[in-house]
């Protein structure tokens, strides 16, 4: 049985966990080695460490467009290929492998030019300014690499191929694991050091998932011969995968938001201290993410052969799974939560903010997997409006506007129990959105394996 046989007949349980072991190991190297990068950086000072707060925003922009054109491009494709189109799906690939591309220079260059206005929207301070744009040049020169890697991992992940995608990512994270002591420490380039191994690590990545498609490993051929610029199907890509756009790139926004709000009330220390908790959290949802994306290719494709009740199916596993690994994991991260911040920086501020605040935000990972499904499930199947509407509220219009309030009233205890907040308002708001379409997938569901 090849893989795309698989995504419309094989046993549906084991092939969602199947797809999304790689899926989430992925997630997990990704998420070690900007944990990595956090910890290495931390030794440098408490300045240095905020420094990486701020990169990760930027580091969410570059990911907010990459996802847009990666999982926009996959859930295309692989409906395209449920429904017996290879050729629209080969097109697809190779357009938008094309624009990522071109994309990512653009960012570069713009980002590159306008580097010490950009770093300070982002929540620099002035000590932290000093490290955060050293950081930040060498994230923007590898622009173009982590933009056409994700197109190139997602269209992998959509065609079932998930161990090839996975291979991709982990071979340039174990890369920056090694080269972040060696290049911060060993050659004494300081956070400088950590750019450059993180944008070598890229480029590595880049390599490796290219060369999945030029050796043929991938079932979608990359061919300059299918190269053509439709303004339709280029529209199609990025509203589907508009959702992923406002995700990841409202994460930015959360960073810049979250940066000003933590400089204003409690210094370079409540930066470094909420920059580890949200590199902590995210490693921890990382893992429910994982089985979601393990779950997307089953749910477009079967979506675009029509096979609804597989989707439905789907789903709930997919819900289930990730509720019960989500839930070991915040009561770990809950017991533990003052050790794990420790682990990152030995200063008693930071460990006094960041320990109250990753207690309240894995707390409120309880009702991620609910959301995380349903958003894959109305992305997957091209519910742009719906999909995009739920990505802007959980890190958007949510956490703005309680950030605000909150801090007004508590300070900067409002400001660690904001995000919190807006998860468990997101989950809320995702149950009409998500079983009105489980009920219009019911009704028109025909017979299926």
């Amino acid at each position: 049985m090849n893989e795309y046989d698989s995504l419309s007949k094989a046993p549906l349980n084991g092939l969602i966990i199947r797809l999304a072991i790689p899926a989430a190991i992925s997630m997990l190297v990704t998420t070690v080695y900007n944990m990595a990068d956090t910890w290495f950086v931390s030794r440098l000072g408490t300045s240095a460490s905020g420094a990486t707060g701020v990169v990760f925003g930027l580091m969410s922009l570059l990911q907010a467009a990459g996802f847009m054109f990666g999982q926009g491009a996959g859930s295309i494709i692989s409906r395209s290929l449920g429904a017996g189109d290879r050729a629209k799906a080969e097109r697809i690939a190779a357009m938008t492998f094309a624009v990522s591309l071109a994309a990512g220079a653009v960012i570069a260059v713009a980002g590159i030019v306008f580097i010490v206005p950009l770093m300070r929207v982002l929540g620099s301070t002035p000590t932290i300014l000093v490290f955060s744009r050293k950081y930040a040049l060498w994230i923007l020169l590898a622009a173009p690499f982590l933009l056409g890697s994700h197109v190139l991992n997602n269209i992998l992940r959509f065609e079932g191929k998930a161990a090839l995608a996975m291979a991709g990512l982990a071979s340039g994270a174990c890369l920056n694991l090694i080269g972040d002591p060696v290049l911060i420490f060993g050659c004494r380039l300081g956070i400088t050091g950590a750019g450059i191994s993180t944008a070598v690590s890229q480029a590595v990545s880049f390599a490796i998932l290219l060369y999945m498609f030029s050796s043929g490993r991938s079932g979608i051929r990359l061919s300059v011969k299918n190269l053509s610029f439709r303004f339709s199907e280029l529209a199609d890509v990025c509203g589907t995968g508009f959702p992923s756009f406002v995700r990841q790139g409202m994460n930015s926004v959360t960073a810049m938001v979250l940066n000003y709000y933590a400089a204003s009330l409690g210094g370079d220390a409540a930066v470094a201290a909420m920059s580890i908790v949200g590199r902590v959290n995210f490693a921890l949802f990382a893992v429910g993410l994982g089985l979601g994306q393990g779950y997307q290719p089953v749910c477009a494709f079967n979506y675009g052969a029509g096979n609804y009740e597989r989707v439905r199916k789907g789903y709930f596993f997919t819900w289930r799974a990730s509720q019960m690994i989500i839930t070991l994991l915040a009561a770990a991260g809950i017991v533990f939560a003052r050790e794990i911040v420790e682990f990152f920086r030995n200063d008693p501020r930071v460990i006094e903010i960041g320990t109250l605040a990753l207690r309240l935000q894995v707390a409120a990972l309880l009702c991620a997997p609910y959301q995380v499904s349903g958003n894959m499930l109305l992305q997957s199947t091209g519910q742009k409006l719906a999909a995009s509407a739920l990505s802007l509220l959980k890190n958007g219009l949510y956490f703005i506007v309680l950030a605000s309030v909150f801090t007004r009233i508590w300070g900067l205890l409002g400001l660690q129990m904001a995000q919190p907040s807006a998860d468990v308002l997101t989950a809320l708001t995702t149950i009409p959105f998500v079983t009105g379409f489980l009920r219009r997938l019911k009704k028109n569901a025909p017979q299926g394996p």
